[in-house]
């Protein structure tokens, strides 16, 4: 594991401290999370997907969930890449448009069709298109679906980014990004609300 545990910082878990010894409870847990951070945040080689498209992903989808300490770093890790000053004013733009509660979607006929419910179907601004670059547009519209709208995915969604320029590792590694950031944002949640009530 690497000395400095990205969950840890991110929920300000002291060594030693009540949360630190309950998170060693779980430990390969704990270095699962953070070797799939590094995996995905500060992969040896980045392949299909730049480090400043992660970056800008994972800015929009932390400040779809909510001002947070994990949305803040995210945030500040686009601006501080040698790329992303200029994409921050557009994402955070964008994640105002997109912010919405949900889930979304609709399920098959059926017993479950009871849960179906109507929800915003996000589209990046046309003002910001240009901006954002149409392999980044693809991607936060894929994004939000996944969020917000997980049970509507479907092959026009892939075909979208196919078309964008996007391969289908980069497509996998998209989607495994969204959803350890979803996982993220809600496990630092949780530990800052017991570290708020174990004060």
């Amino acid at each position: 594991m690497a000395a400095t545990d990205i969950i840890d910082t991110l929920a300000g878990i002291e060594p030693g401290s009540t949360l630190d010894a309950i998170r060693a409870r779980r430990l390969q847990a704990r270095e699962n999370a953070q070797k799939s951070y590094l995996a995905l945040f500060e992969p040896v080689d980045a392949g299909d997907i730049s480090l400043t498209e992660r970056a800008a992903v994972a800015a929009f989808v932390t400040g779809l969930h909510g001002e947070s300490p994990v949305s803040a770093f995210y945030r500040d890790k686009l601006a501080a890449n040698a790329d992303g000053a200029p994409l921050l004013d557009a994402i955070n733009a964008e994640i105002e448009r997109g912010k919405t509660s949900g889930p979304y979607g609709a399920y098959p006929a059926g017993p479950l069709s009871i849960e179906n419910k109507a929800g915003l179907i996000y589209r990046v601004s046309a003002e910001r298109k240009p901006v954002l670059g149409a392999r980044l547009v693809a991607a936060l519209e894929h994004a939000h679906l996944l969020v917000f709208h997980p049970r509507d995915a479907a092959s026009a969604d892939m075909k979208a980014l196919l078309a964008a320029g996007w391969s289908a590792t980069g497509i996998v590694t998209l989607s495994q990004l969204v959803a350890f950031l979803s996982f993220q944002v809600r496990v630092v949640s949780g530990l800052r609300t017991l570290a708020a009530a174990s004060a």
